[in-house]
């Protein structure tokens, strides 16, 4: 028997395990990038489109440069959690018990 191992816990798959955190932080940094410069584009866009006269436009990228930051912190604060919709097999709880005997009778 190996020493320090827990037999009270699940067991953790590979498709189940976390991604690795460098490559998590990386994401989220590119996902908040990418929203900020869309807000960007949006709040330029709002300014030429004010100056060209196109009044029906620049109201919804003022209105998206507004929305856009709270989506990149919500989107950047997001973890990935994967998981998986199968059980495995022979796992504890997974299979039914017989109920126990019942008493003889005298």
């Amino acid at each position: 028997m190996a020493r320090g191992r827990s037999t009270d816990g699940d067991a953790v798959r590979i498709t189940t395990a976390a991604a690795n955190r460098s490559d998590d932080i990386a994401a989220r940094q590119k996902r908040y990038l990418l929203s900020m410069s869309l807000r960007s584009a949006c709040f330029v866009g709002a300014v030429v489109a004010a100056l060209a006269g196109l009044d029906w436009l620049w109201p919804f990228l003022i209105a998206g440069a507004i929305i856009l930051p709270y989506i990149a912190v919500v989107l950047a604060n997001a973890t990935t959690m994967r998981s998986d919709s199968f059980e495995l097999r022979g796992a504890p709880g997974s299979h039914p018990e017989l109920p126990a005997a019942a008493a003889p009778r005298d």
